[in-house]
């Protein structure tokens, strides 16, 4: 089956989408540049540009990695103290407002919004002010206001207010103009766009990556679930939870590279080398996981045997996160990579690494460990593993949380998700637990460590200062991170408060 990830490795970013960013994917000659009455003649064209939409999606990896740092999940890491300093902030809550990945991930996000606004801005008639007609245009138009919709979930949950605009691409002239707006005022619009999504999405696609109505409800279910709208969020949860997915019987086996858009697959970020990226200047935009490199051992290397590359060593798993998986729990494996034991347990091997990364905790990322036969051409930048941004095991617990708290409780539904998620993690039905709030929230840092939740769930839940109060986390922030400052003195956004 055709993949979307190769779609977009065949996709050219024109120059009109690129309005509000300073990373440039290409530098056409004169002789090759086109202009925006050149495009949208066609189905063509549409669907062309409908791919470009989901680009930047892929520049967004490094929200997992600060999901997992700055939690009590993972440190930093790196080689010294001086490497990866971006993350060596965020781990020590030291940040500054011009933390060279939180003004990526701002700007990765509003580009993905400016794309999709430009592309709903010519749905009824193109820039000639003719109307281009033809099957499935509708849902194509779902696929893009559900990307709309992702792009500012991710900009809330880290910056809380944020700049909204739906009608237009941004320009120049808007340079000075721009205000946040109340994350009340965003979250609406996600609604708006994901309910409009699921009423025109099909339930499934011939293409793999593409999104689906399950996929709009599963995210509206999240969006409800940040707000504390539990009434909201059962049934539109309730449609996933009752859709075709299942879980996985082998936990470790989601995350290699045939476990992609499997079973329990409800949306994943498509990754591909099928052109391999080479710039180090940028290195998120091109199509690869940099967020695998990112985690492998460093200095890693053995016989020709071993299924592993090595890595940089940084979002390295904590001992805390460990020592909270009970014993018989398949997760613990799966998730925090011992490499010590790993080597002593393979000496046919012949195993070496670099013993003592810097915040040293002896474990590594296994769920996006490095491995080989999975990258090509400059190996660091075009790793082919896709982000699993959402699965049905999430979902499951989602529902439980929002049964839990709706205003009329729904304990057995609960209960039977919570021992759904726990059945496959241990094999057996002998280590369930009570469904609670809080037994729901725990399973959440179990079953989605190191996929970038654990932050934004503990100050979502309110649980941040008890949690973190020890590593140095100021609650003054209110989780927020900081209005990068380039934007700040660019447009005059004020400011979160603590920075």
């Amino acid at each position: 089956m055709k993949s979307i990830k190769n779609s977009i490795g065949l996709i050219i970013i024109l120059s009109i989408f690129l309005g509000c960013s300073d990373v440039v994917d290409f530098d056409p000659h004169d002789e090759y540049q086109v202009t925006e009455v050149d495009y949208l003649q066609s189905e063509a064209d549409y669907q062309a540009m409908a791919v470009s939409c989901y680009t930047p999606t892929q520049w967004l990896n490094q929200v997992i990695v600060v999901g997992d740092v700055a939690s009590d999940n993972a440190v930093a890491g790196g080689e010294n103290a001086s490497d990866v300093v971006a993350f060596q902030q965020i781990d020590d809550y030291t940040i500054l407002t011009n933390n060279s990945t939180l003004q990526d991930l701002w700007q990765s996000a509003y580009e993905g919004v400016n794309r999709t606004n430009y592309l709903i801005g010519y749905k009824d008639v193109n820039l000639l002010g003719n109307t281009v007609s033809f099957e499935g245009k509708d849902a194509l138009y779902g696929e893009i206001h559900f990307l709309r919709a992702f792009y500012y979930f991710n900009l809330v949950k880290m910056f809380g207010d944020v700049v909204l605009f739906t009608d237009h691409k941004l320009g120049l002239s808007d340079f000075g103009t721009l205000q946040r707006s109340p994350k009340s005022e965003v979250y609406a619009q996600m609604e708006k766009d994901l309910i409009h999504a699921i009423s025109v999405l099909p339930t499934s696609q011939s293409q793999q990556g593409r999104i689906t109505k399950y996929a709009a409800q599963a995210l509206l279910g999240k969006v409800y679930l940040y707000q504390e709208k539990f009434d909201e969020a059962v049934p539109v949860l309730q449609s996933v939870v009752d859709g075709p997915f299942s879980l996985v019987t082998n936990f470790d086996d989601i995350f290699l590279l045939s476990g992609e858009n499997g079973p329990e697959s409800v949306y994943e970020v498509q990754y591909s080398n099928g052109q391999p990226y080479y710039n180090w200047g940028g290195i998120t935009r091109g199509q690869g996981n940099l967020a695998v490199q990112q985690c492998g051992v460093r200095g890693f290397n053995g016989s020709s045997e071993m299924p592993y590359n090595s890595g940089w060593s940084t979002n390295l798993p904590t001992q805390d996160l460990a020592a909270a998986f009970e014993d018989g729990d398949q997760r613990r494996e799966a998730t925090t990579f011992d490499v010590e034991a790993y080597a002593t347990n393979n000496p046919s091997l012949n195993v070496t690494y670099q013993v003592a990364p810097f915040k040293n905790t002896g474990l590594y990322n296994k769920k996006y460990l490095p491995r080989k036969g999975q990258t090509s051409g400059q190996p660091e930048l075009n790793y082919e593993n896709n982000q699993r941004t959402i699965r049905y095991s999430e979902v499951l617990l989602m529902a439980a949380e929002a049964n839990l708290r709706a205003s009329s409780p729904n304990q057995a539904a609960a209960q039977t998700y919570l021992d759904r998620v726990r059945d496959r993690a241990f094999g057996d039905q002998d280590h369930r637990v009570t469904a609670t709030v809080q037994a729901v929230w725990d399973e959440r840092r179990l079953e989605l460590g190191m996929e970038g939740d654990r932050f934004f769930d503990l100050v979502r839940t309110g649980q941040a200062a008890d949690v973190l109060g020890s590593r140095g986390y100021n609650a003054a922030t209110l989780g927020l991170f900081p209005i990068p400052q380039r934007e700040i003195d660019i447009s005059g956004l004020t400011q979160n408060a603590g920075y």
